[in-house]
């Protein structure tokens, strides 16, 4: 059972059965704290009392002399990063943010080897293998493994945006979502690749961007030998390559597909539909690769990529991995319904047609294997419905 003791009815609520590590919650935007003397400071941001103490340099203020004064050492150089210059407000903030540019993780999971920068960064991570949630939503019972994600939830229930951008006044329900949008409005690139200087407003981006140089793939696919630098793209993967099923169906011949992307592509074969124009002559072509082809052949615009064993040419890089397979015997798609292997998506699913039905009439929706049998039921179907009156 939860137990709930007011400390102020209009201030603080604890719950100390709910959050072991958090029992104090603020009652306007359920941000939650370990202690009440910091659940009180907190507090003043919402009565107003948090603006006493100013900072001449940038007007920031703050509840206590004592945090204006911790503040203060970003305007100087105190504490300042020897690579972007930015000046932080101790020795600990400055060395932790040096790994960003040093690429360092000196903290590792026992159990999966995956390396983080900061130890507060593994305890979360490590929650991820015990299945550990000790923070628990005293309204609906859901748990997290987050303090962050609990804080983050229980707006949902309240439908709280505490944090707000100064500058057009957008409302944020994370702290972390309103620093980067300031971005937008300063252009702060605080998070540079040491590899290629290229900079980068999120430090997931920077992460994502190092696996162009490590080649990293730390995302492999269940069903197949594929490895992918996203999870995005893992999902993705999955769905258009394993999954069977296909809920759009084409409207002139009844074929079925998994997305509606896929499906769009698809009709241009039956509407004729040329989207992708070339700017140099009046051509117009159905698929973006006979584009880069055309403009290559006909204007010399672009660079043919060369196989290095046969020397074939290629307009897409994609077109020359899938060709290298042939040479390396690589066969990564395997088929969901029995061990047969492919160099090719394409490949694959014009077998996997053997295993499902993928043509839908589009009178009665019944469901076939073939073309040549859904075209001959179709007449029959209409000519059925048409007698009938239907």
């Amino acid at each position: 059972m939860e137990t709930k003791t007011e400390a102020d009815s209009t201030v603080i609520t604890e719950h100390p059965h709910d959050d072991k590590l958090r029992p104090y919650m603020c009652t306007v935007c359920d941000e939650r704290f370990t202690r009440k003397g910091d659940m009180t400071e907190h507090r003043k941001k919402h009565t107003g009392e948090f603006n006493v103490y100013s900072c001449t340099q940038c007007e920031k203020c703050f509840s206590s002399s004592g945090a204006l004064s911790y503040h203060k050492n970003i305007h100087t150089s105190k504490y300042k990063c020897t690579e972007c210059d930015k000046c932080w407000q101790s020795d600990k903030h400055l060395a932790r943010h040096r790994r960003s540019h040093s690429g360092e993780k000196p903290f590792e999971c026992t159990v999966c080897s995956k390396r983080f920068t900061e130890a507060g960064h593994l305890a979360r991570h490590c929650r991820i293998h015990s299945g550990q949630k000790p923070y628990k939503c005293h309204v609906c019972h859901k748990a997290f493994s987050q303090s962050g994600a609990l804080t983050t939830h229980m707006r949902v229930h309240t439908g709280g945006k505490p944090y707000k951008c100064h500058v057009c006044h957008k409302a944020f329900s994370q702290s972390g979502a309103l620093t980067t949008h300031t971005r937008v409005h300063t252009g702060g690139k605080p998070y540079k690749c040491h590899v290629c200087d290229k900079a980068f407003s999120e430090s997931g981006n920077l992460t994502r961007h190092m696996r162009v140089h490590t080649r990293d793939k730390p995302y492999k696919c269940s069903l197949c030998d594929r490895s992918f630098s996203r999870s995005s793209i893992l999902q993705t993967h999955k769905h258009r390559v394993h999954s069977n099923r296909r809920p759009y169906h084409c409207p002139y011949c009844g074929k079925l597909f998994k997305t509606n992307t896929e499906l769009q592509r698809h009709v241009r074969i039956h509407t004729g539909a040329k989207p992708y124009s070339c700017r140099h002559c009046s051509e117009r072509f159905t698929w973006r690769s006979l584009l880069k082809t055309h403009l290559l052949k006909s204007h010399n615009e672009g660079t043919w990529l060369t196989c290095h064993i046969c020397q074939k040419k290629f307009s897409c890089s994609g077109s020359l991995k899938t060709h290298l397979r042939r040479h390396e015997g690589v066969k990564p798609y395997v088929c969901s319904e029995c061990p047969k292997r492919f160099y090719t998506a394409g490949e694959m699913k014009s077998h996997q047609l053997i295993h499902y039905k993928q043509f839908c009439c589009g009178s009665c929706g019944k469901y076939f294997r073939h073309k040549r049998t859904v075209v001959c039921h179709f007449r029959r179907c209409s000519d059925q419905l048409g007698f009938f009156g239907v």
